[in-house]
């Protein structure tokens, strides 16, 4: 099962975390399977950008980015070349690293 190494978020994730997924779960899913509360506002829809990572390893493992969700990622917060919606960005055989941005573009949070 591929590693999704995830970098130290001060909110989410403080001391950084490494989990392992099934070839085929989102980044988020992931993420959320192993208690590490990423935000996702559309409930893994592919409709917001509150769950948007940064992958700074194993981009290209990832599947392609659709039209949607290249869209959507012109409005994330802190856009970066390798910039993905982790509900969009599901994992092949190969390790992940990502970095999830210190904001969002969220205002209404409902897990606060």
């Amino acid at each position: 099962m591929p590693v999704i190494k995830i970098l130290p978020h001060p909110e989410f994730c403080p001391a950084g975390a490494e989990i392992t997924a099934p070839a085929g779960t989102s980044i988020c899913e992931a993420m959320l399977d192993n208690n590490i509360p990423i935000e996702h506002a559309c409930d893994m829809s592919c409709a917001c950008t509150t769950c948007h990572v940064i992958v700074r390893e194993g981009f290209n493992s990832l599947n392609e980015l659709d039209e949607n969700e290249e869209d959507l990622l012109d409005r994330a917060w802190g856009l970066e070349p390798q910039s993905r919606l982790s509900c969009q960005a599901f994992l092949a055989q190969q390790d992940v690293t990502v970095e999830i941005p210190k904001y969002s573009i969220n205002h209404a949070r409902e897990n606060h």
